[in-house]
């Protein structure tokens, strides 16, 4: 497990999250973290460099497409 770490985040929040999973394809809260964060992660990079590479597996532009797209369909985007 020394490829993982613990986040703590308000239990509100958590709650929130959840019902956003329970309404989506989502399997669990933390999935649905770790799918926004690499979203987060890869247009930061994308945006430094023009790179789109995430834990060192590189992103299609489809695959960066598809994420900011379901995104914006959850509410997280403009």
């Amino acid at each position: 497990m020394a490829d993982k770490a613990t986040i703590k985040i308000p239990r509100n929040l958590y709650n929130k999250l959840k019902e956003i999973t329970d309404e989506t394809g989502f399997n669990s809260v933390t999935e649905f973290i770790v799918y926004v964060m690499r979203d987060l992660v890869s247009t930061k990079e994308l945006n430094r460099d023009e790179g789109e590479e995430i834990d060192g597996e590189e992103l299609s532009s489809e695959e960066v497409n598809m994420i900011r797209k379901r995104l914006k369909s959850l509410g997280y985007l403009d």
